[in-house]
This record gives structure tokens, sequence and C-alpha cells, in this order.
């Protein structure tokens, strides 16, 4: 009983706290299987910060907007350590990561690309969720040491201004950036609440915690990153040709919110790749559905 106690004071004394003892919580345990956090100076200037730990074929994991390596993948990484040489990598501007470089798409994949050349590999395969997974697909395109491509809930050159539209309807906003972007933990909770299945209640100043430790930096360069993103989709448009991209496989979640399923559907047919369809998912895959995400990535990486 004064153990029960104990936990329930520690867990109301502050918000703060209890995110700070989560993240390194999460983040010791990547440490006990081998995992070693480390950080590729870009030549653009910045930091790109990434988790490497394991052996044999190497997957690397890109996150979605508003993640970063450990909140995304850390219940996959412990899986997939297992079997494979495993790369987590915070894009820049989230996490420890920065770059500067003007924020977009081509910044991103270029970052990545740099430490794809670092990590002296001859083949990588690359599992993008959401964000991530244009960033992906655009790797798919321009970084030849792309084996096979997993992309999760993501549907790259596919995703029309009309889709947007339909998406901002969808979320009761203007644009994009009200949904990816938020302002304060009451619009942060808006995009958790849609992204995740039964997301949980916190009380207020749990959620202030959380929008402070992952949402409150870098506005501006995450604004200037989803306002060009449609430019950076039609430049790809111009250079893919399904034909020729690596073998890929896409993940999707029935209930998806934010990029529904009949988008998976449509670039399933258009890259000729096998979905994966997760009845009643979301789209926070990775967090919701970890055992069958990492177990999905051995099938088709094996």
């Amino acid at each position: 009983m004064r153990s029960i106690y104990l936990i329930l004071s520690m867990l109301f004394i502050s918000g703060c706290s209890i995110v700070e003892m989560t993240d390194s919580s999460e983040k010791t345990a990547l440490k006990k299987v081998g995992f070693i956090q480390q950080q590729l100076t870009l030549a653009e200037g910045g930091k790109l910060n990434y988790w490497q730990a394991g052996q044999g074929k190497t997957v690397l994991l890109i996150h979605g907007f508003g993640g970063t390596a450990v909140t995304s993948w850390q219940q996959v990484m412990l899986e997939l350590v297992k079997d494979y040489q495993v790369i987590a990598a915070d894009l820049a501007w989230f996490g420890d990561s920065v770059s500067e470089a003007t924020p977009s798409l081509a910044t991103q994949s270029q970052a990545v690309r740099q430490l794809i050349d670092a990590l002296n590999v001859d083949k990588v395969n690359v599992v993008g969720i959401s964000y991530g997974g244009f960033v992906t697909f655009d790797l798919m395109i321009n970084e030849p040491k792309v084996a096979k491509a997993v992309l999760l809930a993501s549907p790259g050159v596919l995703f029309s201004d009309a889709d947007l539209e339909e998406m901002n309807q969808r979320f009761a906003v203007e644009s994009a950036t009200d949904i990816f972007v938020p302002k304060n933990a009451t619009e942060m909770r808006r995009l958790l609440n849609g992204t995740f299945i039964d997301f949980p209640w916190y009380p207020a100043f749990i959620d202030d915690a959380i929008y402070a430790q992952y949402f409150a930096g870098y506005h501006h360069e995450k604004q200037a990153l989803i306002d060009s993103l449609p430019a950076d989709r039609d430049r790809v448009a111009t250079t893919v040709s399904a034909a020729l991209l690596p073998p890929s496989m896409l993940i999707w979640g029935e209930r998806d919110q934010v990029f529904p399923l009949a988008s998976g559907i449509q670039l399933a047919t258009y890259l000729n790749a096998p979905i994966v369809v997760i009845p009643k998912g979301a789209h926070g895959l990775s967090n919701d559905y970890p055992e069958i995400i990492s177990q999905a990535i051995k099938a088709f990486v094996q």
C-alpha cells in the first residue's frame, strides 16, 4: 500500500517530471540492449541525432511529424534489434536534430542520405511512417543504397490538393499546419486524439508538459516543412517512375483519419506493392501496434 501511495505521489508531483521520467526510462531500455545515441554533423550545418545497435541487415526507421526516433519507434527498435542493425534518426527540427538549411522535404532526405553514407553500409532497408514516409519515398528515388522500403500510413506523391482539403475538413481546421504544428497543449491534444487509438486522458498540466517537451520548439521551421510539402510532392512526382523504385510494402490502419485507407490502396496499386491493413487501426501504427509492425517489417526485409 505504501509503494502504491509513493507511485501516485510521484506521478502528480509535476507533469514535467512525469514526461522526463518516461523519456528517460524509454532511452534507458534502449541502452540496455545496446543502443548508442550518436550525432552526425551535417554538411549544411547542424546535427542529426540517431540511435544505433544490432547486427545484420540495416533497417533505418524514420518517424513522423511531431515525433522523434524514440517516441515513435522505441518498442519496434527493441524488437528489430534482435535480428538487424537498427538505425533510428531524429529528423531535423525534431528531437535532438537541427539543420541550418531551408526547411523542406529535400533537406530532410539529404540529411538522411548523409547518415546513410556515414554508416558505410552497402544496402539499407528504410521504414517511414506518415511524414517519415514522404522522406522514405524521396529516398526510394534518390538513394541507390535503398534495398527495400516500408511505408506506414503515408500516401506519397498521390496525396492531392483535394485530399489535403478533405483532411483539413476532418480536423475542422483551415490549413494542415493547424493540425501538425500545434501552438498550445489544446491543439496538441486534438492532434493526438486524431492520430492514436484512445489516446489516454491526462490532467491539463501533463498535457502542457508533453507539449513543452515535444511540440513547443522550432514552430517556424515546422510550419515551413508543412507549407512546402505540396511543392516537394510535385517535385518528386516529376522524377518518379514506379517501375524503377525498389520493392516496397505498405502498412495502413483501417480507421486512419489523417490519410484514409483509400489512399493506401491507391498507392499500393500504383507501386504494385502488398499492403497490410490493421483492423480498427488509426494513424499512429508504430505506437499502437508495435508487435504487428515489427513482424511485418521482419517478414518483408527477410
